[in-house]
């Protein structure tokens, strides 16, 4: 079920959403499930660079494999970084149950420039 409108979506579609929030809730939030998220929001505001782009990779990677287990990832990748510290996170996998291709670019907001 879509979270917005309530309309029934697809696997691929109930996916990507899970995969969203997944990412964007922060570790510790969540009544009764305190270990659910991603480490990715404690990243917002650190500085563009090659350490903040390997704690993306590994928190990103981290919370997908654990909370999501239709999916197997294969790539995970920044895209389009800006001075405003604008990105954009590529997801690659596929769907366990069918084997078919999934990708997602999910946009990230991680600080200013290095």
């Amino acid at each position: 079920m879509n979270r917005h409108t309530g309309a029934a979506i697809s696997t691929v579609e109930s996916i990507a959403q899970s995969m969203s929030d997944i990412l964007s809730t922060r570790i510790g939030t969540r009544v009764m499930r305190r270990e659910y998220g991603s480490l990715l929001p404690e990243l917002v505001d650190h500085p563009f660079n090659d350490i903040t782009r390997l704690q993306v990779y590994a928190a990103t990677v981290m919370a997908l494999m654990r909370w999501e287990p239709r999916i197997s990832l294969s790539r995970v990748q920044f895209q389009g970084a800006t001075l405003q510290g604008q990105s954009s996170l590529d997801i690659e996998g596929s769907i366990v149950d069918s084997n078919e291709p999934l990708s997602l670019s999910v946009p990230l907001n991680l600080g200013g420039s290095a």
